[in-house]
C-alpha cells in the first residue's frame, strides 16, 4: 500500500500563520475563493514529497511577511510505519529533514512521491520544448535513483561549454575537453530518459485511447543526437554525441551555445499522423497532457511499488466535464487525491460523500 499523508502542518508558510490540515485515505477536498491558500497548501505537500515547488520561489518567498522562518511538516502513516518529514525555511535557505534527520531534498520522494497537474500543464503540448524536457526531467528525478545527478552533472557541463563558446578565442584543447565531458553525461542522461520516456509512453497510449477513444495517437521522442540511442551502449552512444558535437562545433561557436544533446531534445505527439501541437485541438492537447500526468501516476507505482499523491489543483474549473469525469474516474482507483477547487458543484453527490472537504476562508 505506501504511505499515505495523514496530516499537515504549516507555520509562517505564506499566507499562513498557523494551519493545520488532515487528509482522508481516498479523496481530500480543499474548497473555498481565489487567494485563500488552497494552492500554497497544494505547493507544502508538493515540497515535501518532491524537494521542490512547481512556483519555483526563492526562500524568503516561502514565508509569511513580516516573520524571520516558516516550517512546513507532513505525518505520512502507512504499512505500520509512520514518517515525520518537514522543512525549515530561513530566507537563505530550506532544510529537508526525515524523522528529524536532516536529508537532501533529492531524498524526499523516497519516503513519498507525488504527482502534480496544474492549469499550466494543460498547455504542456503546444508550449516550447523546454515546458516538455522538464515535465520528464521533473518526474526522473523522483522515480529514478541517481537521475537528478546525472541532470546536474550534464547541465553543468553544458553550462561550462557554452561559457568557453562565448570567449572570442576559445582554447581548442578545452573545448575538445568540454565536448568530450558533454558527450560522457550526455549519453547517460539520454539513455535514463529514453527509458523512463518508454515506461511513460507505453501507459499513455492506452490511457489516452480511454479518454479520447476512436483516435490513432502517437509520441515519440526527438533526439539530437540519433534516431534511437538506446540501440547503442552507453561508450557508442557517446562516441556519437562527440562526432555530432564536433560536426556542429562551426555553428555553435557562431551562435555561442551547444546546439545538440539532451537538452535540445523534444517530445512529439501526433493525432492520426498529424501534429498534435500544430493541428490538435484544444481538448486534444488537454486529453494528452491529462493522459501524461495520469501515466506518471502509474509509472511511479511500477517503480516503487506504492501509488504516489496525485495532486490536482485547480484543474476541474478548466476541464470539460468528459475529461473532468476521467480524472475523478482515475483519482478514485485507489490514489490518494488531494484537489483544490472554487466550486464544487464539479463533483457528484456521490463522490463528495466520499471525500473529505476542507473550507479555506479568509
Amino acid at each position: 500500500m505506501g504511505l499515505l499523508v495523514e496530516s499537515l502542518e504549516l507555520e509562517q508558510f505564506r499566507n499562513f500563520r498557523e494551519r493545520e490540515v488532515s487528509f482522508s485515505p481516498a479523496t481530500t477536498v480543499l474548497v473555498g475563493r481565489n487567494a485563500v491558500g488552497k494552492t500554497n497548501t497544494v505547493e507544502a505537500l508538493q515540497m515535501l514529497t518532491t524537494g521542490a515547488s512547481f512556483r519555483h520561489p526563492t526562500p524568503l518567498q516561502l514565508i509569511l511577511a513580516g516573520c524571520s522562518r516558516a516550517r512546513i511538516h507532513a505525518r505520512l502513516t502507512g504499512d505500520g510505519r509512520v514518517v515525520d518529514v518537514a522543512c525549515d525555511i530561513t530566507p537563505q535557505r530550506r532544510q529537508f529533514s526525515r524523522n528529524g534527520k536532516h536529508c537532501q531534498a533529492a531524498d524526499m520522494p523516497l519516503s513519498l512521491m507525488s504527482v502534480l497537474f496544474c492549469p499550466d500543464d494543460l498547455s504542456l503540448v503546444k508550449r516550447g520544448a523546454s515546458f516538455r524536457r522538464d515535465e520528464l526531467d521533473g518526474f526522473g528525478c523522483q522515480a529514478a535513483s541517481g537521475y537528478s545527478k546525472l541532470l546536474t552533472a550534464y547541465t553543468r557541463a553544458v553550462e561550462q561549454r557554452n561559457r568557453l563558446l562565448k570567449d572570442e578565442q576559445p582554447d581548442p584543447s578545452l573545448l575538445c575537453a568540454w565536448d568530450s565531458s558533454v558527450a560522457v553525461g550526455g549519453a547517460t542522461l539520454l539513455q535514463a530518459r529514453m527509458r523512463l520516456f518508454d515506461r511513460l509512453r507505453e501507459k499513455i497510449l492506452g490511457i489516452y485511447g480511454g479518454i479520447a477513444g476512436g483516435e490513432e495517437f502517437a509520441c515519440s521522442y526527438q533526439s539530437t543526437v540519433c534516431d534511437d540511442p538506446l540501440s547503442l551502449s552507453r561508450d557508442a552512444l557517446a562516441e556519437r554525441f562527440l562526432a555530432r558535437l564536433e560536426e556542429a562545433r562551426p555553428d555553435d561557436l557562431r551562435r555561442q551555445q551547444t546546439t545538440v544533446g539532451p537538452h535540445r531534445d523534444d517530445v512529439a505527439f501526433s493525432i492520426d499522423g498529424r501534429d498534435a501541437r500544430s493541428f490538435g485541438s484544444q481538448g486534444q492537447q488537454r486529453s494528452i497532457a491529462l493522459s501524461l500526468k495520469m501515466a506518471e501516476v502509474l509509472v511511479s507505482e511500477d517503480v516503487t511499488g506504492a501509488r504516489p499523491l496525485l495532486l490536482l489543483d485547480d484543474v476541474m474549473s478548466e476541464l470539460d466535464e468528459r475529461r473532468r469525469r476521467s480524472v475523478i474516474e482515475f483519482a478514485q482507483s485507489g490514489i490518494q487525491t488531494v484537489v483544490t477547487t472554487t466550486n464544487l458543484g464539479y463533483f457528484s453527490d456521490e463522490l463528495l460523500g466520499r471525500s473529505k472537504v476542507v473550507e479555506f476562508g479568509e
